[in-house]
């Protein structure tokens, strides 16, 4: 059951004091798919954005069994415990395309991490969002970064067709991958490789090490086909095992470097502003295609409109023009 709305500057008080139990209820709320909630997610949004914009946001993404939450458990403790840093984790659930419910296990997966004090993980159903991110993942960043938390990392779903937008949200794109290279390579988009700012081969300790160093190899002679960033910032490929710890610390001091790199050049706050605009036009098309869907003349003609084009009827096209005709009629 939904806990009822606080009021707007308990909301505000809370977050910006670092209150966990507070901030959770403002997610929950950003989160709302209720009309009547919009209004005050916003306000709330617009109270808080002073406060917020001052973290380090790392999105990481993997290939299915490369071990992304254990990644992040080890990385989270390093980061709370040997750097002293406050740490959200957004983690995004696969949800049922049948039922739309999902698992939301990620503290059960994050066992140490969750113990930390110093460490906030929310984890939140895709819901069918494409992207490898939750629809208010953005919006939840700016959230947690108000409460005070330094570093933001977000994980994704998992590599696939559209996983790249959490690079429209982030500073750093982090790519986990096993040992092994060669297959995995080619099954990897190629957009995901040129977006990417790092790639760690995980799992590399025991008989695997050697398995990793060499697909570490393969992999850096593969990203010099890549053109170099607008920075001159070169991906790397490190190794790393999340059990021993080793390469995890190293990791995130390539987050550091390539952080000192874009805000010497003010890329930082070039990629921030232009990650802006690119939430608003996302939520412009979300309002639309709702708005869109919700008119009755559209709502009416959709379904027969939808067998004709399944049977052959009538072209895509030409559904889609009588449907927004309707729409602006």
């Amino acid at each position: 059951m939904t806990p009822p709305r606080l009021p707007l500057a308990r909301y505000v008080d809370g977050v910006l004091g670092g209150d966990t139990a507070i901030l959770a209820r403002a997610i929950t709320l950003v989160e709302s798919e209720r009309a009547a909630d919009a209004d005050a997610a916003a306000a709330l949004l617009d109270a808080v954005l002073p406060h917020a914009g001052r973290s380090r946001r790392v999105g990481i993404t993997g290939v299915p069994g490369v071990g992304k939450s254990t990644f992040i458990d080890a990385l989270g403790i390093h980061l709370v415990r040997d750097r002293g840093e406050r740490v959200a984790v957004l983690s995004v659930d696969p949800s049922s395309p049948i039922s739309r419910g999902s698992i939301l296990g990620d503290k059960t997966r994050m066992e140490r991490l969750a113990l930390e004090d110093g460490a906030y993980i929310r984890p939140s159903p895709a819901r069918g969002f494409l992207g490898g991110v939750a629809r208010h993942t953005r919006e939840t960043i700016l959230l947690c970064e108000a409460a005070g938390f330094g570093t933001i990392l977000v994980e994704t779903v998992g590599v696939g067709q559209s996983e790249t937008a959490v690079r429209s949200m982030t500073d750093f794109f982090l790519l986990l991958l096993l040992p092994g290279a060669g297959d995995q390579l080619q099954g990897i988009k190629r957009g995901i490789i040129e977006m990417v700012d790092a790639i760690a081969i995980t799992k590399a300790d025991g008989d695997m090490l050697a398995l990793a160093e060499r697909a570490r190899v393969e992999y850096q002679a593969a990203l010099h086909l890549f053109p170099a960033a607008a920075n001159g910032w070169n991906p790397p490929v490190v190794t790393c095992s999340a059990v021993t710890p080793a390469g995890v610390g190293d990791i995130w001091d390539l987050v550091i470097e390539h952080h000192a790199r874009m805000v010497a050049n003010r890329q930082l706050a070039s990629r921030r502003r232009a990650q802006s605009i690119e939430w608003m036009r996302e939520l412009v098309s979300t309002e639309v295609d709702a708005a869109f869907r919700a008119h009755p003349r559209v709502a009416d003609a959709l379904p027969a409109l939808e067998s004709a084009v399944a049977e052959g009827r009538t072209t895509a096209f030409a559904a889609a023009r009588e449907l927004l005709t309707l729409f602006r009629g």
